[in-house]
């Protein structure tokens, strides 16, 4: 157990909840990329315990998180900030505790409460213990993206704007980093540019709405977690980035390898969100498999640069190539198959 971090992580608790407070069981948890996430379990005064979650950037970054660029990511302060509204729309989160200040000595995070459940996606679509489960995802996933829409940005001033324009003018300048220049995202690029969709609403938007970033128990979906990349843009970008091939680890099905695109988008009309046109989720679906594609790159030279060595990201910025061959069976198919 990491001795020092337990100790400022025990004192940051007794000023916000009393005295009394002693940490057991501190440990890193694994996944998570861009980000160091902590559990433990705290115990008070008078013996009660409560399961606690870190989130934090790396203390010893050199950079952005990840490789992520900051016209990308949020900070702390606003993702915490996105906990709360979302659990104030109907959102399944966990309660945030509090966010960390400098003398916490915690770096730049925040402390929320842990939620008992699943979130490694391969066990979530494979496990006996998740079988009743997985049939109801889809529909569940679709009612929680309703109510993230639903969220009023008013509460949420540090979200930056990102529609399609602006977010390909972005992963316009992020490939002109790398080289050799890519050609399948070279092409992937002029193809978005042309088929963007105009005059597109505004919401809250999620932008890492996966499997993956979910907590999942035997009842289905308990909690959405990583508001990291939370951005206003069109609501449709969110149902496109689920769908994405590279979410479903091996699967049949189109979203999150659990379920089906009609289930998702009828509950999530059925919770309120606007009329879907599947041929706009289509759209961000080739968007979200680009997306990643790049994302992956900028993880892999994140670790080559040495901004964030992990053996995790080098593996990550493997999969660039396995996503430009989803983009291009994805015009091909023009969305038709899965």
């Amino acid at each position: 157990m990491n001795e020092q971090l337990a100790a400022a992580l025990s004192a940051a608790l007794d000023r916000r909840l009393g005295p009394g407070h002693r940490i057991e069981d501190l440990t890193r948890l694994s996944g998570g990329a861009s980000r160091e996430t902590w559990r433990a379990v705290a115990s008070d005064a008078a013996g009660a315990r409560q399961a606690v979650i870190l989130k934090r950037d790396p203390p010893d970054a050199t950079g952005p998180a990840g490789g992520v660029d900051a016209s990308l990511g949020v900070d702390r302060k606003t993702e915490h900030a996105a906990f709360r509204a979302a659990g104030g729309a109907g959102v399944p989160v966990p309660r945030t505790l509090f966010l960390a200040e400098p003398a916490d000595g915690l770096g730049d995070g925040f402390v929320m409460e842990a939620i008992e459940g699943e979130t490694i996606a391969r066990k979530i679509l494979r496990e006996p213990e998740f079988a009743e489960a997985r049939p109801l995802l889809a529909r569940q996933c679709g009612a929680a993206a309703a109510r993230i829409h639903a969220i009023d940005p008013a509460t949420l001033p540090g979200l930056r704007r990102l529609d399609a324009d602006a977010e390909l003018a972005i992963y316009r300048r992020l490939l002109d980093r790398f080289e050799p220049p890519q050609p399948g995202f070279e092409f992937g690029l002029r193809w978005l540019q042309r088929h963007a969709p105009e005059d597109r609403p505004e919401t809250v938007v999620h932008g890492d709405f996966r499997n993956g970033n979910i907590i999942v128990g035997p009842d289905g979906l308990r909690a959405v977690l990583d508001w990291e990349l939370a951005h206003l843009g069109d609501p449709m970008s969110d149902l496109g980035w689920i769908c994405v091939r590279s979410w479903r680890y091996g699967a049949d099905q189109p979203v999150g390898g659990f379920g089906t695109r009609e289930d998702l988008f009828a509950a999530y009309e059925e919770a309120g969100g606007a009329p879907v046109d599947p041929s706009i989720v289509h759209y961000w679906e080739v968007f979200g498999t680009l997306r990643w594609g790049v994302m992956c790159m900028m993880m892999g030279f994140g670790h080559l640069d040495g901004a964030h060595r992990s053996v995790e990201m080098a593996a990550i910025g493997r999969r660039s190539a396995e996503t430009e061959y989803d983009f291009l069976r994805l015009i091909e198919d023009n969305g038709n198959k899965p």
